[in-house]
């Protein structure tokens, strides 16, 4: 025992000594060693440690954090006696009615349909999609999680500008080798596959295969299909024509993100290429051009520690080096350049086509409409079929602090700006509009849906009910590294990552959601969610004064102009 005291003395006087006399990188450790190395543990511990002893200053209540993860777990989010940390002003109430529905009197169609007047129209299975997130930024692991899903749970899915790649097939079954690398294992590779998987787990059997029959690097491209014992992946050099003509019914409904960087539709030379942009788009029901998001009006940014081999090859970039997406479409110079893009994008496709923005100002947006408005009455394509708005406090895993929350406007002032604008144009039942910012439970829809939204994207919300801790080491940036495998491309993290155990919580989210946005139907007395008007809501402001005129009191906040 003593000679350990001696060896951890030992120990305690070189650091001392190094602090002190040697290391010249921090002015504490010289003045104050060995102590002063405290602060740098605490500063690591607060963030992490944050969430469990501070009060809930981001959301509106630690209270919608738990009803997140509650419901997850397919658990009722009652709680008992009160909030324990009540939603302040300013804030929207919800409008009961006299006399309330049942829940089983109200609808439980929550379709909506996009693209009326395209070839092929979009009508989804939910009202609520999960937000763009990339595969990339999420481990592949998390990427197959959202699919199953997505897929199981019939609601909509982004694929965030990281394109379309492999780990959305992961439902997919019902293919042939005329677009798809198929690799059959042999027959005695089959009983080592079953043995080690029984004696040890699925997820070192596949691996231990896949590091035979792949080629280095590209191990995450390749999807293992216990069923048959093969792995498979799309191949993007087939011709065009042997590619589905509609998306696969084993696959969920599937909203193509592009974004600057093109990915998922560049050729060698980094440029648009129609033919790639086709085959993505023959498994997806719309395409979203992302100009921005509520957390950086940037390119997307993705650091070199998750621009793993499998990123690059789905990119088709260079490995292990920062990718920072150009801030513009190259082709895009003008507001006529935007649209004309749409009419491209929707005459390739003959499916729906939308914009992802951010509003800043009330007149920003106007120029957008004028000119959807000037070509909708000429009869000129290019008219987006549906547009999604970011709040200005929308989430990111890497964006520079000052535009985080600096550029923007809130999401319900958004929304309120677009619908009446779209309204007063006499646009709105053509281009519907998609909300996403800081919506978590049931509540939150509502709200949105109120103020005229047609759908609402979940980012958040979706990260929470897949296992996240909100460590906030999302980025991958020197020492951050999602602890629990949802948001990284480290292999020691990503293997604990259980796909089909988190698929369900996931799935479980999405029903208890639109459980909870019945119930708040029924108690509005409301028998469809095309009955939502701003009317049925109330404002409270920061001095506790009341605006029962929403509208009113919205159009005075945002500019009348």
């Amino acid at each position: 025992m003593i000679y350990l005291f001696y060896i951890f003395l030992f120990i305690i006087v070189n650091i001392i000594i190094y602090d002190k006399f040697i290391q010249r990188k921090r002015q504490l450790l010289i003045n104050y060693p060995l102590i002063g190395r405290f602060r740098y543990v605490l500063e690591a511990l607060r963030e992490p440690l944050r969430q469990y002893f501070a009060s809930e200053d981001f959301y509106e209540s630690k209270d919608k954090i738990d009803w997140v993860y509650n419901a997850s777990y397919n658990k009722d989010g009652y709680v008992s006696f009160a909030p324990n940390q009540r939603q302040p002003n300013p804030k929207f109430l919800i409008k009961h009615s006299n006399i309330v529905y049942n829940n089983d009197e109200v609808s439980d169609d929550f379709s909506i349909k996009f693209g009326e007047n395209c070839p092929n129209p979009w009508t989804t299975k939910s009202v609520v999609c999960r937000s763009a997130m990339s595969d990339g930024a999420l481990s592949p692991e998390a990427t197959k999680a959202y699919t199953k899903a997505s897929y199981d749970g019939n609601f909509p899915i982004n694929t965030g500008e990281g394109g379309l790649t492999t780990n959305f097939f992961f439902t997919h079954r019902e293919f042939t080798d005329k677009y798809m690398d198929i690799i059959t294992l042999g027959k005695l590779d089959k009983y080592v596959y079953i043995l080690t998987a029984y004696f040890i787990n699925h997820y070192t059997a596949i691996r231990l295969l896949k590091s035979k029959y792949v080629k280095k690097g590209e191990i995450d491209t390749y999807i293992f299909n216990r069923d048959d014992y093969t792995m498979y992946r799309p191949a993007w050099s087939k011709p065009l024509e042997n590619f589905p003509k509609t998306p696969p019914t084993d696959m969920p409904d599937i909203i193509y993100q592009l974004s600057s960087g093109l990915y998922g539709c560049r050729d060698a030379q980094g440029n648009f290429d129609d033919e790639r942009y086709q085959k993505t788009i023959s498994f997806c029901k719309a395409t979203e051009i992302k100009l921005a998001q509520g957390a950086k009006q940037t390119g997307g940014k993705l650091v070199a520690s998750k621009v793993s081999p499998s990123i690059a090859y789905f990119r088709g970039i260079q490995p292990h080096k920062n990718i920072f997406a150009p801030n513009r479409f190259e082709s895009i110079k003008s507001v006529e350049d935007l649209f004309d893009f749409v009419a491209k994008l929707q005459k390739l496709s003959q499916k729906p086509v939308g914009i992802k923005i951010v509003i800043s100002s009330k007149d920003g947006f106007k120029q957008l409409a004028r000119e959807m408005k000037r070509r909708d009455d000429e009869g000129i394509a290019g008219v987006p079929d549906f547009l999604t708005i970011d709040g200005g406090d929308g989430g990111s895993a890497t964006a520079p602090l000052y535009l985080m929350d600096r550029v923007g406007l809130d999401i319900k002032d958004a929304i309120h700006i677009a619908n009446t604008t779209l309204t007063d144009l006499k646009l709105k039942e053509k281009v519907k509009i998609i909300a996403s910012s800081k919506i978590l439970t049931p509540d939150d829809v509502i709200v949105k849906l109120s103020l005229g939204a047609d759908m609402v994207a979940i980012g958040r919300g979706f990260m929470l009910s897949a296992g996240c801790i909100r460590a906030k080491m999302c980025s991958g940036e020197g020492s951050h590294d999602c602890p629990v495998g949802l948001a990284t491309q480290k292999l020691h993290l990503r293997k604990s990552y259980l796909i089909r155990r988190q698929a369900i919580k996931i799935k479980n989210y999405h029903k208890n959601l639109l459980k909870g946005v019945k119930t708040i139907l029924a108690i509005m007395g409301k028998r469809s969610l095309g009955e939502l008007r701003s009317d049925d809501l109330t404002f409270v402001d920061k001095n506790g004064f009341i605006h029962s005129d929403i509208n009113r009191y919205l159009d005075k906040k945002v500019g009348q102009h």
